[in-house]
C-alpha cells in the first residue's frame, strides 16, 4: 500500500552554542576534532502558552485558571484543583480531557515531587497517555540511565534516546507529535501510530511506530481519535500550560 507523505509545522524552540573555531572547521571539510563544554547552563523550556500564528489550531486545555476540561474516568469533572501558581496536582484518580483528538502536537509542563528514599517507579510517578492508550512516562529519573519505564520512555516499549530529564521540583517540558493509526474500510488497523517526543527540548524519541497501547489505559484498542489522559499514581506531580494542536 502505497503513502502519501504529510507534511507537519512544528513549534519548537531550542539552541546550542559551541567553539566558533571548531564549527569552522567542520563546516568546511577539516579534520573533525573533538569538542569540550567546560560549563553548560541549562534553561526551563517552558512557554506561557501555545505560540502565536499557528492557523488558530491549538486548544487550551489548561491555561492556570480552570480545570474544566478535563473529567474523571467515570465522566465526573476531575478533582483536581488549581493552585496559587497556576499549576495543578495530580488529586482523586486520573484526569482525561473532554476533547478526542486523532494526529495532534501536544505541548505540557510537568514537575515532579522530591521523594526522600524513593526509588524506581516511586520517584514521583505520573504518565501521559495519548489517547488514553499510549504513555510517555513522567518520573524523577535524573541521572538514572534510561529505560522504557525511565522518565520519556513509551511505557513498555521504547526506550529514550537519551536521558533528558531535569532534577525533581524543577519544571520540565513534553512536546509530542502523535501520528493516529490509519484504518482500511473494513476497520482494519492498516497502519499503527507513531510518535514523536522531545524532553525539555531533546529529541528523545523520533517517528517510532508504536506497536499497541501501554498497560494502563482507557482501553486496549486501537482507534481515530481519543482524549488525553494525565495519571494518578499516587505521587504529587504537578502540571502546567497544557495545549494540543490537532493537525
Amino acid at each position: 500500500m502505497s503513502m502519501s507523505p504529510r507534511a507537519f509545522t512544528v513549534f519548537l524552540v531550542s539552541t546550542a552554542v559551541v567553539s566558533s573555531a571548531w564549527l569552522a572547521a567542520n563546516l568546511h571539510g577539516q579534520e573533525e576534532k573533538p569538542f569540550h563544554i567546560s560549563q553548560a547552563h541549562v534553561g526551563s523550556m517552558t512557554m506561557s502558552g501555545p505560540p502565536q500564528g499557528i492557523d488558530g489550531k491549538s486548544v487550551s486545555l489548561f491555561d492556570g485558571n480552570f480545570w474544566t476540561d478535563w473529567r474523571q474516568r467515570d465522566g465526573q469533572p476531575s478533582q483536581w484543583m488549581v493552585r496559587p501558581d497556576h499549576s495543578v496536582r495530580v488529586h482523586g484518580g486520573d484526569a482525561v480531557s473532554n476533547g478526542e483528538y486523532g494526529d495532534l502536537q501536544l505541548h505540557l509542563e510537568f514537575k515532579c515531587p522530591k521523594i526522600d528514599g524513593a526509588t524506581g517507579q516511586a520517584r514521583g510517578n505520573s504518565g501521559v497517555y495519548i489517547q488514553g492508550r499510549y504513555e510517555i512516562q513522567v518520573l524523577d529519573s535524573f541521572g538514572l540511565p534510561p529505560s522504557d519505564s525511565s522518565c520519556g520512555g513509551i511505557y513498555g516499549q521504547h526506550t529514550p534516546l537519551v536521558n533528558a530529564a531535569y532534577p525533581a521540583e524543577v519544571w520540565q517540558t513534553y512536546d509530542i507529535v502523535f501520528r493516529a493509526p490509519r484504518f482500511d474500510e473494513k476497520g482494519e488497523v492498516v497502519e499503527k501510530p507513531r510518535m514523536t517526543v522531545l524532553l525539555n527540548g531533546q529529541v528523545i524519541h523520533n517517528n517510532v511506530e508504536l506497536s499497541g497501547p501501554t498497560p494502563g489505559g482507557l482501553d486496549s484498542t486501537m482507534s481515530p481519535t481519543g482524549p488525553i489522559l494525565l495519571q494518578d499514581h499516587g505521587d504529587a506531580v504537578e502540571y502546567r500550560n497544557i495545549w494540543v494542536r490537532p493537525l
